[in-house]
């Protein structure tokens, strides 16, 4: 991994009425890395997220960003939630503007800028989330997708190191997925970390290079989403299955270490298996 832009350190939360939904977590991510994150409802996920861009404090342990602790002072805050951006799952309940220019601008003007680079970022992340155009729409008569994208241009505007995506996939039709699965590829190349929380297996194994599962509130795992899906106990504790193309190659040859999680991969691994097949020749 790449030098850590964002690191918890022995983190746990506690809600007020009592449960521990973090448990003494400890785990970190470098620039440009894709992580899924797994588990069912109730694992911890959704306030994981929530510490990792300050608007949740720990009860214990600390966060660090570029190297320094986070505070809960007001300047630490500002800068934990402008390097850290969260898209969530409804775009509804993230989109406040009436305009989709207002509405991507909001972030900029809040941190002060020049009103020449709230310009000039506005227009950058409507660009690069395909939106040039949309300035003037109303975002409540766009698409589910174009909402989507329109949240994602939201913290683009800010400049982030790392976004949080919860669900991204929800409510998206096939097409749409497709788009967003190219944005988050050109969002990596770019060098953002993205940490992906899902419960599309089969999209995490395309998305992402290393999982971190949850159980309980517990880091149950972090490794190579190779090495999670092949471990068939960690699967049954946080409901989650394998993915089906990984499902179909284990059916056509049993007894594998690991087998593959795209269709690229699939036919270079089917294409591996027949050569074996027949003897090498």
């Amino acid at each position: 991994m790449t030098e850590p832009i964002l690191e918890l350190e022995n983190v746990s939360y506690t809600y007020p009425d009592g449960p521990v939904a973090v448990d003494d977590l400890s785990v970190s991510v470098g620039r440009g890395e894709r992580v899924a994150v797994l588990g069912s409802n109730g694992a911890g996920k959704s306030t994981f997220f929530l510490l990792c861009n300050g608007i949740l404090e720990p009860s214990a342990g600390c966060i660090r960003c570029g190297g320094r602790q986070m505070s809960r002072k007001k300047k630490d805050l500002i800068e934990l939630h402008r390097r850290v951006g969260i898209v969530f799952q409804e775009a509804e309940n993230q989109i406040l503007a009436v305009t989709v220019e207002g509405e991507v601008s909001f972030g900029p003007i809040n941190l002060g800028l020049p009103m020449e680079e709230v310009e000039q970022r506005t227009a950058d992340a409507l660009q690069r989330m395909g939106l040039q155009g949309y300035g003037d729409r109303s975002p409540q008569y766009l698409s589910g997708g174009e909402k989507k994208r329109v949240t994602i241009a939201d913290i683009l505007a800010m400049k982030p190191d790392v976004i949080l995506l919860d669900e991204p996939t929800a409510s998206l039709d096939p097409e749409n997925v497709v788009r967003l699965e190219r944005t988050l590829d050109q969002l990596t190349q770019a060098g953002i970390a993205l940490m992906v929380s899902t419960h599309d297996v089969d999209f995490a194994a395309r998305f992402a290079r290393r999982g971190l599962v949850f159980v309980h509130g517990k880091l149950a795992a972090d490794g190579p989403m190779e090495t999670i899906f092949s471990r068939q106990e960690l699967l049954e504790q946080a409901g989650l299955r394998k993915p089906w193309i990984w499902q179909a190659a284990e059916e056509l040859h049993p007894g594998e270490d690991s087998y593959p999680m795209t269709m690229e991969q699939f036919s270079l691994w089917k294409n591996a298996a027949d050569v074996t097949a027949r003897g090498g020749n």
